[in-house]
Parts: C-alpha cells; structure tokens; sequence
C-alpha cells in the first residue's frame, strides 16, 4: 500500500460518473498527483475542489502507479477570494494550467514554494502582477530551461542589461543590443531586482518574454501550444489594462 498526506493546490477537477471526481493537485514533496475523491463533484466537497484552493490531500493506492484515491480537508479558498476579479481569477486560473506542464510524481519544492508566495500576494494586485511574471520564469527553470539573466551574452558584462534574445534565452546589455534591440525581448528591470517597480508595461514585456519561451521550449510542436488560460489571462490585460 502507498499513501500520504500533504497540503496540497488544486489545479483541476473533473467528473467522474454522478458524484466523484478525477482530482489533480500540486504537493511540496510528492508534485503533481491525481486521485480519484468519492464525492468529489457533489455539493459539499465541489466548491473546495475549485483551481487555485488549497486543501490537505491524503492520497493512497494499493501500487504505486495506480491512479489512487484521496480525501480532501477544505483549505483556504483562494479561488472564491477572488471570484469578482476578473484579472486575478484570470491569473489564478493561468497559474494552475501551467503547473499541470510539470511531470507528474516528481517533488518540485522550490517551485511549490514559489507558488505559495504567489497565492498568499492575492490580496495586492500591483504585488502580484510582476510575482505572476516571476512564477512562469521559475516555471521555465525547474523543467529546464532557465534564461540566462546574469551576464550579457555578447560581453560578458553584469551592468545595464536590457534585452533578452529569444534564440539563447540570454541577456544582452544595451551597447550590445544596439543593432539588434527590434528583434529581442526587453528585459524588464523588476526581472533583475527585487527592489525595482514594476508598472503595466513592464508586466507585459514580462509576459510576452516568458511566454515565448514557455511555448517554444516547453510546450513546443508535441502539444496544442500555451493552455488556452494563460492567453486568457493575457488578453484580460491586454483589454482592461494591467490593474495598478
């Protein structure tokens, strides 16, 4: 018999004949898992089982490969937190369907705990916004494929780096850009510091920057592209206007 229980973020929830639910959720120690939970669509447990809520999980399964059962104990309900914003639903919704990228079974605490920063910086959009931007390049980094934003890829130098190329995935200083600056990714300043702002169109310069990678390195030709959340989320900002 295998088991566990661990805090856990729900990423989906789908149904499973009348009552129960094909659950998956995100742990610290343990990744991506799914589950069965008998009751999982019915009326007292499905408002819980909402994408971006936490919850305790205590999965178990007779083999380890095994789909498996769960039980869950309600959390914090992020997702009815932020049910009358439109953005931060949006983003909510766009964090989960990225997560669901990462190999299921395989522990990623350092992105887990990335994600809990994330949802406990709900509560302020202009926080959140940039943390959103800095989530996806974590994202990027723990499935392998981490931008380079250290050095400049032509020089060398650590200084007055602006651009990103969308080849390498490696920062290039302005003097280095010249030539080329229409062509590549500018590198918003809160990517490099956590003491610099962040206003709308750096949110945006942000998120055009991960999201090509993300699609080029990680989701690629063997799939249907980015989740259709994730440019949801875009689009919602792209027409309202990032929120300050």
């Amino acid at each position: 018999m295998e088991a566990w229980t661990a805090e856990a973020v729900i990423l989906d929830r789908r149904a499973h004949g009348e009552s129960s639910a094909i659950v998956d959720f995100f742990t610290r120690d343990h990744g991506r898992y799914g589950g069965l939970v008998r009751g999982g669509n019915a009326r007292r447990l499905k408002p819980a089982l909402q994408p971006g809520n936490m919850v305790q999980a205590s999965w178990r399964a007779r083999l380890s490969e095994h789909l498996g059962t769960a039980t869950i104990d309600p959390g914090r309900a992020y997702a009815a937190e932020v049910l009358t914003d439109q953005v931060l639903l949006a983003g909510l919704s766009a964090m989960c369907a990225l997560l669901k990228i990462v190999p299921e079974r395989q522990a990623y605490p350092r992105l887990f705990d990335t994600v809990m920063v994330l949802l406990e910086a709900l509560e302020n959009r202009q926080v959140w916004l940039p943390l959103f931007v800095r989530f996806e390049l974590a994202l990027l980094e723990e499935v392998g494929f981490g931008l380079d934003l250290t050095t400049c890829a032509a020089t060398g130098t650590r200084d007055d780096l602006t651009h990103v190329s969308p080849r390498s995935g490696r920062a290039v200083s302005r003097e280095a850009a010249v030539p080329y600056a229409e062509r590549m990714f500018v590198l918003p300043a809160f990517l490099l510091s956590a003491d610099a702002s962040a206003d709308a169109d750096d949110v945006l310069q942000g998120l055009s920057l991960t999201g090509h990678f993300l699609e080029r390195r990680v989701y690629g030709a063997d799939t249907s592209g980015l989740p259709a959340a994730r440019a949801q989320f875009v689009e919602i900002l792209l027409t309202k206007g990032v929120p300050t």
